[in-house]
C-alpha cells in the first residue's frame, strides 16, 4: 500500500476547493476552563452535508476521469457518507447508487434522495449491504467508493487537519474520533508531514473500543455488537485505515456514555453550535482524562452535526417528540 505524500493530500485539498467549506476553528473560554487545556476546534459540522465525509467523497469523484466517472458511483452506507457521496455525485452531474438498511434513519434517507441520490434498500446486515452494492455494480458498471477503507477517501479527509493546522502552529495534541479510521488516519498523515511533534490521539467510545484493542494488541480486532450513542463510530478499521493507525498515531483513549452525552451537551450550551454524538467523544475524553490534557493546546476536529433533534441523548425519555 502506496501511503498518500503531503503532494498528495494538497493536490486534494486544491481538488475540492471549489466545493467544499474551508471551516472555521473556533475556541471556547468556558470549556477551555472546565478543562484547564487550551481547545481548538476544527468545526466540520459546518460542512456541505454536514460532516467531514464530503472532502473524501468529493475527493474520491473528482480524481475519476471523465471517461470513468460517466459510469457513476455506488457505496453502502447508513450515515454520512451516503449523503456526502451522493452531493459529491451531483456536482460532477453523475449518478448515484447508494444501498441503505432499511432501518436507516428516516432523514438520512430522505437527504440522500434530496441531493439526487438513488437509494436501494436491502436488510441491515454487513453481507446484505455489500451483496447488494455488487448487484449494483455488475448491472450498472458503476464504481464503488468505500465508505473510509480507500486511499482518495483518506486523502480527503486528510484535509481537514491541513486546514487546520494551516490555523494553528505546532499543537500539542490533534484528536479525532474513530469508527472506521478514515479521519483519524488523514488527520495522523497530515500532522506527521506538517507538525512532526504534535501527537495525534483517538477517540473512542468504550462500548465500541475496536478500534483501541487493536491499537493496544497490535493485531486488528473486529468491530462486534458495539453499544453506543455515537452512531458514526460502530464500524471496524479497514485494511488501508488500520496500518496507518498503528504506524501514525500516539494513542486510543476511550471515553464512558455519560462523559460523551456530558461532552456533547457542553458543546451545545457553552460554543452554541450543534454537533452530534461522535463528534462529541473527543471532549469526552479530555473530561474524562483531563490531568493528561491539562496546560496542553489540543485541536480537536469536530467530525460532523447530523443528528436527530427528536433524540436528544439528554432527554429523560429519549422519545421523538
Amino acid at each position: 500500500m502506496k501511503i498518500p505524500t503531503l503532494d498528495n493530500i494538497k493536490q486534494a485539498a486544491y481538488r475540492i476547493a471549489p466545493h467544499i467549506h474551508n471551516t472555521p476553528v473556533l475556541t471556547c473560554q468556558a470549556l477551555n476552563d472546565l478543562t484547564g487545556a487550551n481547545l481548538f476546534f476544527k468545526c466540520e459540522n459546518f460542512q456541505k452535508g454536514g460532516a467531514f465525509k464530503f472532502r473524501g467523497a468529493c475527493n474520491a469523484v473528482f480524481s475519476f476521469t471523465d471517461e470513468e466517472a460517466k459510469r457513476g458511483v455506488c457505496t453502502h452506507s447508513s450515515g454520512n457518507h451516503a449523503q456526502a457521496l451522493a452531493l459529491a455525485a451531483a456536482k460532477r452531474s453523475i449518478k448515484a447508487h447508494i444501498v441503505m438498511p432499511e432501518n436507516a434513519p428516516k432523514v438520512k434517507i430522505e437527504g440522500v434522495k434530496g441531493y439526487g441520490g438513488k437509494v436501494v434498500l436491502c436488510k441491515p446486515t454487513l453481507r446484505a449491504r455489500e451483496e447488494t452494492a455488487k448487484e449494483i455494480r455488475e448491472k450498472s458498471g458503476a464504481l464503488f467508493i468505500h465508505p473510509y477503507d480507500d486511499i482518495t477517501i483518506v486523502t480527503g479527509q486528510a484535509t481537514a487537519a491541513l486546514e487546520l493546522h494551516e490555523r494553528i502552529n505546532n499543537p500539542d495534541i490533534i484528536m479525532a474520533p474513530v469508527g472506521g479510521g478514515g479521519l483519524i488516519s488523514g488527520t495522523a498523515l497530515a500532522t506527521h508531514y506538517l507538525a512532526p511533534k504534535t501527537k495525534v490521539i483517538a477517540a473512542e467510545p468504550e462500548g465500541a473500543d475496536d478500534a483501541y484493542r487493536s491499537f493496544k494488541s497490535g493485531s486488528f480486532v473486529p468491530s462486534e455488537t458495539p453499544t453506543t450513542i455515537a452512531d458514526g463510530l460502530l464500524t471496524s478499521t479497514g485494511n488501508i485505515t488500520f496500518p496507518i493507525i498503528q504506524e501514525y498515531v500516539s494513542d486510543i483513549m476511550t471515553v464512558s456514555e455519560s462523559n460523551i452525552i456530558t461532552a456533547m451537551k457542553l458543546t451545545w450550551e457553552r460554543m452554541k453550535i450543534i454537533i452530534e454524538p461522535s463528534s462529541a467523544v473527543p471532549l469526552g475524553v479530555i473530561l474524562q482524562h483531563s490531568e493528561r490534557f491539562k496546560g496542553k493546546r489540543v485541536g480537536i476536529i469536530i467530525s460532523g452535526g447530523n443528528v436527530d433533534l427528536r433524540k436528544l441523548p439528554w432527554q429523560s425519555d429519549n422519545k421523538e417528540r
